[in-house]
C-alpha cells in the first residue's frame, strides 16, 4: 500500500492526536511514568491542537505533515524555528524537528523515513542550514532511527519537568541531536 505525505491542516488534529497518543503509550513505556501515559487523552489533545493550530502555524517556516496509508493518517511530523536554540549569537538560526511519530503498527514500514525526509525538506525550503531535535533518554529505537538519518548527539541536554496530560512527567531527561541540512 502506498504512503502519501502531505501538509496537515487543523482538520487533521484528531488523527494527529491519535498518532501521538498511540505512539507515546508504546514507545515511552518504562521511560515515562505509566500514570502519565494512562492519562493521555486523545480528545482533549485534539481540541487543544485544533484551537492552537493557527498560532503554531503563524510562522510560515513551521509546518505539520501527516503520512497516510490507505487514506488513514498513520504518522505525523512537525518542524519550525528552534525554540531552544542556544547557539552563538552570530550563528545562523536553526530549525527544529519537534515531532516524528507513527502508530506502532506502522513502525518499520518506512512511514517514519518518509516523514523524516519531508521534515528535512521543509526545513531546507524554509532556509535553515542546521536543525536540532530532542530524544528522550533511553529511547534507543528513536536514537537509532535519527542516527540512520544522519543526526548525531552534540552533548546538549535538558530536563523537561512540564506537565504531560495534566500529570507531572517526573523530570524527563532528553539529549539533543543536530544535523547540517546543506
Amino acid at each position: 500500500m502506498s504512503v502519501v505525505v502531505r501538509v496537515a491542516s487543523a482538520a487533521d488534529a484528531a488523527a494527529i492526536s491519535h498518532v501521538r497518543v498511540a505512539s507515546w503509550r508504546v514507545a515511552y513505556r518504562g521511560l515515562i511514568a505509566q500514570e502519565v501515559l494512562d492519562g493521555l487523552d486523545e480528545v482533549q489533545e485534539a481540541e487543544r491542537r485544533a484551537a492552537g493550530w493557527d498560532r503554531y502555524n503563524a510562522d510560515p517556516r513551521s509546518v505539520n505533515v501527516v503520512a497516510e496509508r490507505g487514506g488513514e493518517v498513520v504518522g505525523w511530523a512537525a518542524v519550525g524555528p528552534a525554540v531552544d536554540d542556544d547557539t552563538e549569537p552570530d550563528a545562523p538560526e536553526r530549525g527544529q524537528v519537534f515531532a516524528v511519530y507513527a502508530v506502532p503498527d506502522a513502525w518499520g514500514t518506512g512511514i517514519g523515513h518518509a516523514l523524516m525526509v519531508a521534515a528535512e525538506e521543509h526545513l531546507r525550503a524554509a532556509g535553515f542550514t542546521e536543525a536540532v531535535l530532542w530524544v528522550l533518554e533511553g529511547n534507543e529505537r528513536a536514537a537509532r532511527f535519527y542516527e540512520s538519518h544522519g543526526w548525531h548527539e552534540d552533548g546538549g541536554t535538558l530536563v523537561d519537568d512540564s506537565l504531560v496530560g495534566g500529570v507531572a512527567a517526573h523530570a524527563l531527561h532528553e539529549r539533543r541531536r543536530v544535523k547540517t541540512l546543506g
